[in-house]
């Protein structure tokens, strides 16, 4: 392959775990943790019907000014949740897509969304489409079909640096780029965050559970725990008999005196029948 006119197939890939972590969390939450240096130009905003927040591995094109020859091509070896990054040599005379390749990308290739740093055209059918699309503007100028180009080569866009497999995070405010090896530093606060608030969680509702209980003498709080065992024992087989609530306690790990409460309530129950 010549420089310049090069496709690359095979690139780093984070991990869906990676990925799922980013998502839902603000782009400017994660711009801060990175000392607001990693936000592309408000040049590129978003242009489709997009709701939430966008997350997914960069597949980068260098395209020539105007000309979206390798956005096809990039296109065809996408991924679902793909995000595609076009750098344009900041062109902003042609549109690089229109309505028939979102649909495309949208339905067929199952993409994560499009970063283009260029305009793009037919924006009536785009605001519709949940397809998140980040784009400069429009024109109905189309594009040149001829390359050159490259897929999977390290780009600008939109004033920042991409690498292939970068993970791309993107809302309304707009686009930042996390670098790949950087991803699991930037995202640690958000797990030590998580972690403090189960563990807070977790304490809470133990100290709730120690309030409710506080009054109860030792042996009506021993004949709670077995009622609430009975009742989730019976519920657990209610209408079914492929197993016995007693022995459904048993895999519930209820002690001696449970299950002799729970077989005394089954005996009850028998009688009144």
């Amino acid at each position: 392959m010549s420089i310049g006119n090069r496709v690359f197939l095979k690139r780093p890939m984070p991990s869906q775990e990676l990925l799922d972590g980013f998502a839902g969390i603000p782009a400017a939450n994660i711009a801060d943790t990175m000392g607001r240096s990693c936000a592309m130009n408000p040049r590129i905003k978003l242009m489709s019907g997009a709701q939430g927040t966008m997350v997914g591995p960069a597949l980068t094109v260098k395209a020539r000014a105007g000309d979206n020859l390798f956005i096809h091509q990039a296109l065809d070896i996408s991924q679902p949740g793909d995000i595609i990054v076009v750098s344009n040599d900041e062109d902003q005379t042609r549109s690089l897509m229109g309505e028939i390749m979102f649909t495309y990308a949208q339905y067929q290739r199952k993409l994560g969304g499009l970063v283009l740093d260029g305009p793009v055209r037919d924006t009536d059918a785009l605001r519709k489409m949940p397809l998140p699309v980040y784009a400069t503007g429009s024109t109905p100028g189309g594009p040149h079909k001829e390359g050159p180009g490259e897929i999977n080569v390290p780009i600008a866009c939109g004033g920042v640096s991409v690498n292939p497999g970068d993970i791309i995070v993107a809302d309304a405010d707009g686009i930042i780029v996390i670098p790949l090896k950087d991803a699991p530093d930037v995202l640690l606060p958000k797990r030590e965050a998580d972690l403090k608030y189960l563990a807070k969680s977790e304490i809470e509702a133990l100290e709730q559970s120690i309030e409710e209980n506080k009054s109860l003498t030792f042996g009506q709080l021993m004949r709670k725990s077995h009622d609430e065992a009975w009742e989730e024992a019976n519920r657990r087989t209610n209408g079914t008999n492929v197993i016995s609530p007693v022995s459904m306690a048993r895999v519930l790990n209820a002690d001696d005196a449970m299950l002799e409460y729970i077989e005394e309530q089954m005996q009850i129950e028998s009688a009144l029948k």
